[in-house]
């Protein structure tokens, strides 16, 4: 009895059209893999390395030399999580993002007032918190688009998976810009008070907090009546967080 033929294997071949594609596919996923990387790495080494100097620092000396500033000059002092007093910690928390500790990196109610703020025209700040900050400060360049919000969030992410929130806000008090040129709160403490940042008070954590938002254009040294109000303001919220403990875990 004749076997029966099996019928011939089918050949599948790609068209040129095809082949480029799978090429350019190929490539994308090799890029996204490239810059994955080399973003991650220097987040995940920043968790315990501290940053010699954060993009935004650096973009502020290279506008003042461009400016011909030649006399500007930077102060900035790493100060270590157990150089800092609790007070300086909680002033930045009670006035810059009070549900630090609690979030995952982004605030979408405190984003959502600011918006609907900005749209009646009041003057607000942009709902971003010390996550997002740090990010900014650390990694990107000043201005405003959507890439940048998109990297923003991209960092924003990154920190949070991996860093603990002690190391967010040591990092935020040390990067975070007190006045001109002065970024730290350990070089701010030694040029406004004269002490090391350990022993700030309630009342001058509360003044270095208030400058934040805008940072230079207002000087704890000369507050107009607007940030004399915040610093009670924010005086009061760190009572107020004081009291839930809110930084306990930290």
């Amino acid at each position: 009895m004749a076997k029966a033929k099996s019928a011939p294997a089918r050949q599948t071949s790609q068209t040129p059209r095809q082949a480029r594609n799978v090429r350019i596919l190929d490539g994308l996923r090799r890029l996204a893999i490239l810059i994955f990387l080399a973003t991650a790495v220097p987040v995940l080494i920043l968790r315990w390395v501290s940053p010699p100097a954060s993009l935004f620092m650096l973009i502020d000396r290279i506008e003042a030399l461009l400016d011909g500033d030649w006399h500007y000059r930077q102060h900035y002092r790493w100060t270590p999580w157990s150089g800092i007093s609790r007070q300086a910690k909680l002033a930045v928390v009670a006035s810059e993002d009070q549900t630090f500790v609690r979030h995952l990196g982004f605030d979408f109610m405190a984003m959502g007032k600011a918006l609907e703020k900005n749209r009646s025209g009041a003057t607000v700040r942009g709902g971003s918190t010390i996550t997002q900050q740090t990010a900014k400060n650390l990694f990107l360049y000043p201005g405003r688009s959507y890439l940048r919000k998109l990297l923003e969030a991209y960092f924003t992410t990154l920190i949070e998976l991996s860093w603990p929130k002690q190391r967010i806000l040591e990092v935020y008090l040390n990067i975070a810009e007190f006045g001109s040129g002065i970024y730290g709160v350990g070089a701010a403490s030694q040029i406004f008070f004269g002490k090391p940042a350990a022993r700030l008070g309630s009342e001058e954590a509360a003044a270095l907090a208030a400058v934040l938002p805008s940072p230079k254009h207002r000087s704890p040294s000369h507050p107009t009546p607007a940030e004399l109000a915040r610093r009670q303001w924010i005086l009061e919220q760190m009572r107020y967080l004081s009291g839930t403990h809110a930084l306990d875990d930290l």
